[in-house]
């Protein structure tokens, strides 16, 4: 049965590897895979350019990017 759940992008630059994981499970998935292969240090993370651009929507949101006089 197909979830509603978005997918989200996981990348490691140590282990050369890119996954989607749901975004309910991103959390869980970093964690494992930092504490299994990298000894708990935060080497995996959600993708860089899907990071940036979430900024960005949130800062235009927030009127953060408006010029003020």
């Amino acid at each position: 049965m197909p979830s509603d759940d978005p997918s989200v992008p996981i990348v490691c630059t140590e282990c050369e590897t890119e996954t989607r994981v749901p975004l309910s499970d991103v959390e869980g998935a970093l964690t494992r895979h930092n504490d299994g292969k990298h000894d708990g240090e935060d080497v995996a993370e959600v993708d860089p350019a899907l990071k940036d651009q979430l900024a960005d929507l949130v800062a235009d949101d927030l009127g953060l990017f408006d010029e003020t006089a």
